[in-house]
């Protein structure tokens, strides 16, 4: 994993990425990794850890209609919590988490993770927001562990994405 986080440090200092994350499952996991880095420093500028429903309602703006029609463990919320974490920061790339790792919701497999990354406009390009939702195994501090990791290993090949050209004006993408 070391190495992996070392190439995505290097990745994102030529590409001049600077980092806000906005994180409830992972708590903090994704920034704490980049944060690991030497040298990463100049490529973090904040973390919004938000767990409640209210939290992320409060502090990024997630919209109380979003959580209640698409479920708190969405590609919706995902989004909207990338969203609000680029408007609240100076930084060019977010990254949010939603997710659980237990069977807390009967609707939602164990280890189900929503992710988003969006890209802020530059050099021309408009800004865009991708999703993804992937499903990890493991015990819960397993799960939170392997999905920081691949948010943050999912940089260079969104920011690629980012910089092809977009086949619709749209600006948000479902990978799933």
């Amino acid at each position: 994993m070391n190495d992996q986080l070392h190439q995505v440090v290097a990745y994102m200092s030529r590409h001049s990425l600077v980092l806000t994350t906005a994180e409830s499952c992972t708590a903090g996991l994704i920034a704490a990794h980049l944060a690991d880095v030497p040298g990463a420093g100049q490529l973090l500028e904040c973390a919004y850890v938000v767990y409640s429903p209210e939290a992320k309602q409060h502090c990024l703006g997630v919209s109380s209609e979003t959580i209640d029609r698409c479920n708190l463990t969405s590609e919706e919320v995902a989004r909207e919590m990338a969203i609000g974490a680029m408007r609240r920061s100076q930084a060019n790339l977010a990254i949010s988490n939603t997710g659980v790792t237990d069977d807390t919701d009967p609707s939602i497999a164990p280890g189900t993770q929503c992710f988003a990354w969006l890209f802020a406009s530059r050099d021309g390009l408009p800004e865009r927001l991708f999703s993804e939702t992937r499903q990890f195994s493991g015990e819960r501090n397993a799960i939170r562990e392997q999905a920081a990791v691949y948010a943050l290993t999912q940089i260079a090949a969104r920011h690629a994405q980012f910089t092809q050209p977009a086949s619709s004006a749209k600006t948000e993408e479902s990978t799933s």
